[in-house]
C-alpha cells in the first residue's frame, strides 16, 4: 500500500501512545523510533528534486538603477505534490543591499505534472553582465519533518547598461543644434560650413557674406546663409588604464566618462556626423565602428556595459597608433583621460603632435568635486591644511591643462555632473565655428 501523509501521522501517533504506556526507558526508545520512522516516511514522500525541469525567460538588458524581471518556470513531472522552498541565486550586486533574501526565495506548491512560473526582481547596483548562479530546491514531505535538497545550474545573463543620466541635457543641446543647422535665423560661417541659401541683408550681417552677383540680379543686397557641414568624423577614445579606476564621489572616473561619451555620441549622431568608439589601455577593450545614427546609441551602451578599468599604465604610443589607423581623414578626437601630471607629461605629450597634425583634439577629464569643497574650508586648522592641499591639486591640474592647450588642444576639466554638458557645449562651439 502506498504511503500517504495521513498514514504516516496515524502510525506515528500510535507508536507514541504505545511508548507512553511502556516503562520509561522502553517508552523513550519507542518514541524515538516512532519519530525516526515518521521522518523517514516523510522524506520518502517528498517529491524528488532531480526530476524537476527548469526553463528561464525574462529581461536580458536593463539600465543601471532600473529593475529587471527574470522568470523561472519549474515543472513537476513526478506523481507527487512538490512542497518546496526555491532559491534563484544571483550575484549580490544584482540586488539592492539587504534585499537578497526576500527577492530570490520562493515558497511553492506544485501539483503533479504541472508547471509554475516564479518571478525574481533584480535591482542591479553595478554595470556589466550578471549571470544566474544556481537554482536550489528544498523539497519537503507532507509533514514538513524532512526534505530533499539539490541544486541545478539554469543559465541566464542580464546585461546592465550604463544609466545615461546626462540624457536630461539632450533636448537643450538639440535645440541649440537646430539653431546651428539653419532651422532658425541664427546661421554661421566658417571653414566647416557649406552654402545653404540666399536671403535679404539685414543690419548686423557679416559683409563678407554678401553675394554681389545675386545682389545685381535682385537689385537689393543679398547675403549667403551657411550651415554646418554634416558627415564629420568623431572618435570617442576612453583610456581605461589605472587612472580611470579612481572613484569620484560614489562612481569610478570611467563611468563619468562613459556618461559624457553617450551624450556627445547621441548629439553628434543627430547632427549627421559619424561617431566611432575606442576603449584602450594596452590593447583594445571595446570598439564601435560604422554604425548608423539609429543604431549608434544602442551599440555604444552595449559596448560600454561590460567595460572595466585595468590596473595598468596606459600605452600612449599604442593608443596614438590605433587612433591613426581609425582616422584616415580629418576627425574630431575626444580623449577621456586624467590630468595627472606624470602620465600626461611622460606619456601623452610626446605623441600629441602626431595626433593634432590633422585632427581636432579635445581632452576630457573628470574633476573631483570633493577637491572644490576642501578648497573653501577655513573654519578649523585641519580644514586650512585640506584647503592648501586642494589648491595645490588645482594648480597642478591647471599647469597640465595649460601645457595641453599650448599644443592646440581643448581641455574640459569638469566634475561628473558637469562633464557631459560641458563637453557637448564644446562640440557645438566647434561646430558653429566651422572647425569640424
Amino acid at each position: 500500500m502506498a504511503l500517504t501523509g495521513r498514514t504516516v501521522l496515524i502510525s506515528a501517533l500510535g507508536a507514541l501512545f504505545v511508548g507512553f504506556v511502556l516503562p520509561s526507558w522502553l517508552g523513550i526508545l519507542t518514541v524515538q523510533l516512532a519519530l525516526l520512522i515518521a521522518i523517514l516516511c516523510d522524506l520518502a514522500l517528498a517529491a524528488p528534486v532531480r526530476k524537476l525541469h527548469f526553463t528561464r525567460t525574462g529581461d536580458t538588458t536593463v539600465r543601471l538603477t532600473d529593475e529587471a524581471h527574470t522568470h523561472l518556470t519549474v515543472t513537476n513531472p513526478t506523481s507527487r505534490m512538490l512542497r518546496a522552498q526555491i532559491r534563484d541565486a544571483w550575484p549580490p550586486s544584482s540586488f539592492r543591499p539587504g534585499s537578497d533574501f526576500p527577492a530570490s526565495r520562493h515558497t511553492v506548491r506544485i501539483p503533479a505534472a504541472e508547471p509554475r512560473r516564479l518571478t525574481t526582481t533584480l535591482h542591479p547596483t553595478r554595470r556589466g553582465d550578471h549571470h544566474a548562479v544556481r537554482v536550489t530546491v528544498r523539497s519537503y514531505g507532507p509533514l514538513g519533518l524532512a526534505a530533499r535538497q539539490g541544486s541545478r545550474h539554469v543559465p541566464w545573463t542580464l546585461r546592465v547598461l550604463p544609466p545615461f543620466t546626462s540624457r536630461k541635457h539632450l533636448p537643450a543641446k538639440l535645440a541649440r543644434l537646430r539653431e546651428l543647422d539653419g532651422r532658425t535665423s541664427i546661421l554661421t560661417r566658417g571653414e566647416g560650413t557649406e552654402f545653404d541659401s540666399l536671403r535679404d541683408y539685414t543690419p548686423g550681417d557679416d559683409t563678407r557674406s554678401i553675394d554681389w552677383r545675386a545682389t545685381a540680379r535682385r537689385q537689393n543686397l543679398a547675403v549667403r546663409t551657411w550651415r554646418p557641414e554634416r558627415d564629420r568624423r568623431i572618435l570617442l577614445v576612453l583610456e581605461t588604464g589605472r587612472t580611470s579606476a579612481g572613484r569620484v564621489g560614489d562612481i569610478p572616473r570611467l563611468d563619468a566618462s562613459m556618461d559624457a561619451a553617450l551624450l556627445l555620441g547621441a548629439l553628434a549622431a543627430r547632427a549627421g556626423d559619424r561617431v566611432d568608439l575606442l576603449a584602450y589601455d594596452r590593447r583594445i577593450r571595446a570598439s564601435v565602428q560604422g554604425r548608423t545614427a539609429r543604431d549608434l546609441l544602442p551599440a555604444l551602451t552595449d559596448a560600454l556595459a561590460p567595460l572595466e578599468s585595468e590596473l595598468v599604465e596606459a600605452d600612449a604610443r599604442g593608443l596614438a597608433a590605433t587612433i591613426h589607423r581609425r582616422t584616415p581623414r580629418r576627425s574630431l578626437i575626444v580623449l577621456f583621460t586624467g590630468l595627472d601630471a606624470a602620465p600626461v607629461e611622460e606619456a601623452l605629450l610626446p605623441v600629441l603632435p602626431s595626433l593634432t597634425q590633422r585632427n581636432e583634439l579635445i581632452v576630457a577629464a573628470v574633476a573631483d568635486p570633493r577637491i572644490e569643497e576642501m578648497a573653501v574650508g577655513r573654519h578649523t586648522p585641519q580644514a586650512v591644511y585640506a584647503a592648501a592641499a586642494a589648491e595645490q591639486t588645482h594648480a597642478a591640474r591647471r599647469r597640465t591643462a595649460d601645457r595641453l592647450r599650448h599644443h592646440g588642444i581643448a581641455v574640459i576639466d569638469s566634475t561628473p555632473a558637469r562633464l557631459a554638458p560641458d563637453l557637448a557645449d564644446a562640440y557645438l562651439t566647434l561646430k558653429s565655428a566651422g572647425r569640424l
